[in-house]
């Protein structure tokens, strides 16, 4: 199988064996990996001003970025952002990316029309529409919905480019979901629940993404249809054999690593807590998918992540254990 196969196979909590799939909603430290500047973050407010052989080179240099990324690290997917927001950029985004791997990555993009937290300039003002005029708020999300409808349209009539979206809006924080379970079936569920049945009925896969302490909203969340839930923040206190139970076998599970650790634990509780995440998400034989509880972001060590990448690769596969168990097993058997 192709490592676009293995995702799909996992997102459909189909037993695969072999390595458990691997991928990072997104991957920052190509500056220290790469030399280059991750494509997000490109400055492209000249684009409109470039010739058009100068947009393709520039689309050439980041499809290759992202491939380069997902073949260092035995990524099975690739979350494309483009800095430019328009349709045909990301079209002609993801036919670079196609062209230089073929069919051998899941590809997907952003594509949730639902509330996130406010920012901190937004947030009394949106507090008070929730329970002023959460008719304005639902308007707004009908709206949304139809035009984030419309844009899946486009990509499905341009053959095939992408295999699914992934719906980034963030719902919580680490202490408590921003939306008590009431606010969310009321401003949330029906606009969540609609656009992954417009994807499924366009035959895309879609995971959600929020981080945080989502174990209030989880059940909720899950009931909307998604094919799997990202990412299982540990420090939201999110764990995930609980999560397993509370949304049974069909829908898959992705992340659960602790980027608190990575970025500022020591050695021995970075390991401890991948090969946790591995047993634990490996536990059912199927339906896993491995990566970090957020993304590989800025400022995090590079060391850690490809530790993390390396135990993947050596413990990552169903029924392989960790050398220190079998050293264990062998000492009290005698050998």
């Amino acid at each position: 199988m192709t490592e676009r196969e293995r995702f799909i196979k996992t997102l459909q909590c189909e037993k695969i064996g072999g390595r458990v799939p691997h991928f990072e909603l997104v991957y920052f430290l190509t500056m220290e990996k790469f030399g280059k500047v991750h494509p997000c973050h490109r400055n492209y407010e000249q684009w409109n001003q470039m010739s058009h052989e100068e947009q393709k080179l520039h689309i050439q240099d980041m499809a290759k970025l992202y491939v380069d990324t997902a073949r260092a690290y035995g990524h099975s997917a690739i979350f494309v952002q483009s800095p430019v927001r328009a349709q045909d950029h990301m079209q002609r985004l993801l036919e670079a990316i196609r062209d230089i791997s073929g069919d051998e990555y899941y590809l997907m993009i952003h594509g949730d029309p639902t509330w996130a937290i406010p920012t901190g300039e937004e947030m009394m003002e949106f507090a008070a529409k929730m329970y002023e005029e959460p008719e304005v708020l639902n308007e707004v999300s009908r709206r949304r919905v139809e035009e984030q409808v419309k844009a899946a349209e486009y990509f499905d009539r341009q053959g095939h480019l992408l295999d699914g979206f992934t719906l980034c809006s963030d719902y919580c924080f680490n202490a408590n979901p921003f939306f008590n379970c009431e606010k969310f079936e009321e401003l949330i569920v029906p606009y969540l629940r609609g656009i992954i049945e417009e994807y499924r009925r366009l035959g895309y896969y879609v995971i959600k993404h929020t981080d945080g302490n989502i174990m209030p909203i989880l059940k909720q969340m899950a009931g909307c249809g998604p094919h799997a839930i990202h990412s299982l923040d540990p420090q939201g206190g999110v764990e995930l054999l609980e999560v397993r139970k509370l949304v049974g076998e069909k829908v898959a599970l992705i992340g659960n690593v602790n980027c608190g650790l990575l970025q500022t634990g020591t050695e021995e509780e970075c390991e401890k807590d991948i090969l946790r995440s591995l047993k634990e998400g490996m536990a059912e034989g199927r339906g896993y998918i491995f990566s970090t509880s957020n993304c590989v972001y800025t400022g995090m060590p590079l060391a850690r992540y490809e530790k993390m990448v390396d135990l993947w690769k050596k413990y990552g596969v169903y029924d392989a254990q960790p050398d220190n168990g079998r050293k264990k097993q062998e000492t009290e058997s005698g050998d």
